[in-house]
């Protein structure tokens, strides 16, 4: 009897600890996912995100929409997790984790970094928001079938970027560990 009591307990211990919207979320990931990690001037630097296909189709303006705030990926909300604080631009990120979306145009995009973690990628919450950064944006001309984000040392010298490619698109944002 006290075997099973433990048992009990324990996994209303765990499906406490996890959201349960969230669990079953999960069980409906459509994409694969990864975590990219690097260490950029000692800070160590992840993004955890979902990685869609295109699938032939039209992403920027078709299934991304311009001038809506997207979740930077598939499924949960793609996570940057740093050890030491960064700078984005003008704005400064403390340790620990916050939310990537991205608001895109035909032209631009800019990066948001929303302070709320843990919830379904289209669960935005603009009040939560850090703060938001315009990202570099090039043109590629061999389109980029799957998603992907990648951490790197910025070759010109100190600091960082993270880049994010897809369909035919570039978008690169430098920073510096502190």
């Amino acid at each position: 009897m006290i075997h099973r009591r433990a048992l009990v307990a324990s996994a209303l211990v765990a499906a406490l600890a996890v959201p349960a919207g969230l669990v079953a979320a999960q069980q409906k990931r459509a994409s694969p996912h990864e975590t990219v990690k690097a260490t950029i001037d000692g800070a160590n630097v992840s993004v955890t995100y979902g990685r869609p296909y295109m699938k032939g189709r039209k992403i920027f303006g078709g299934i991304v929409p311009y001038g809506q705030v997207w979740r930077t990926g598939a499924d949960e909300a793609t996570i940057l997790d740093t050890d030491k604080a960064l700078m984005f631009g003008a704005l400064h990120v403390n340790p620990g984790k916050v939310s990537l979306y991205s608001l895109i145009t035909d032209k631009t995009w800019t990066l948001v970094l929303n302070k709320q973690t843990g919830q379904w990628g289209t669960e935005y919450t603009q009040g939560q928001d850090l703060g938001r950064v315009p990202m570099r944006v090039e043109t590629l001309s061999t389109p980029v079938e799957q998603f992907t984000i990648t951490i790197e040392k910025n070759p010109a010298g100190k600091g960082g970027r993270l880049i994010m490619q897809w369909e035919t698109t570039k978008a690169t944002l430098a920073f510096e560990a502190m």
